[in-house]
């Protein structure tokens, strides 16, 4: 019914009917809001992915914020942290100290090695068979008296016991001597030094520059590797 139609009834009549219009009218676009809803969730499910910046690359910057917050980088942390080495790296500082002592090395050469090697995860596992801290093949964990190379205090003295033996075998060369622990002393004999392997020079590159890194931010191992 138009209001035209209505031209004869009283006003106050009319007041009433146009509220009435006027509530309908807000009903009807509630209505079709709720009926919106869902349908603006079902569009939102089966959106494409944002594009990179979207909101999912603010909310993954946001979390990676929080967890930076919640852990600090390394260069926040101890001097120990700050050369790369694992978490529990000062867990086995005692271990590695005496390990090297007992065998005649410079303490940090063989921290410098473990790091390398297994980064300081006691249960690494290379996909040749090595495994541990020293990162130990199981034919030489037998020969060095290793019976679970995974065993913290084992793998250091047996990693410990061969890299000493190593050194006797070249004449002290440290260089040498790792080159041999990476790809074995026949390769070092065969080639006079360390053979031109790509990754057993990276390999001994990385072992001098971490013990050099440990030596710096302990002083004190420079007494260790003197009594040693």
């Amino acid at each position: 019914m138009s209001l035209e139609s209505l031209a004869g009834v009283p006003a106050g009549e009319m007041a009433s009917l146009q509220r009435v219009r006027q509530l309908q009218g807000l009903i009807e676009e509630a209505g079709q809001a709720a009926l919106g809803a869902p349908r603006a969730t079902a569009a939102a499910a089966t959106a494409p992915a944002e594009a990179p910046g979207g909101f999912s690359s603010a909310l993954q910057a946001a979390t990676v914020s929080a967890d930076a917050a919640a852990n600090p980088a390394p260069g926040l942390q101890d001097a120990a942290q700050v050369t790369g080495e694992g978490a529990q790296s000062g867990e086995y500082e005692a271990l590695i100290n005496q390990a090297a002592q007992r065998n005649n090395l410079d303490p940090a050469l063989l921290h410098g090695l473990i790091q390398q090697e297994s980064g300081f995860d006691a249960s690494a596992q290379s996909g040749a068979g090595a495994s541990g801290l020293t990162q130990l093949m199981p034919g030489t964990a037998a020969s060095m008296g290793v019976a679970n190379p995974r065993n913290p205090a084992e793998s250091i003295e047996g990693g410990a016991r061969y890299l000493g033996q190593l050194m006797s075998q070249f004449g002290g060369n440290t260089t040498d001597a790792l080159a041999a622990y990476n790809a074995g002393p026949g390769a070092v004999a065969q080639y006079g030094g360390v053979p031109p392997y790509a990754e057993t020079q990276s390999y001994v590159t990385s072992v001098l520059a971490n013990a050099e890194s440990y030596r710096q931010s302990h002083p004190g191992t420079a007494s260790l590797a003197v009594a040693a």
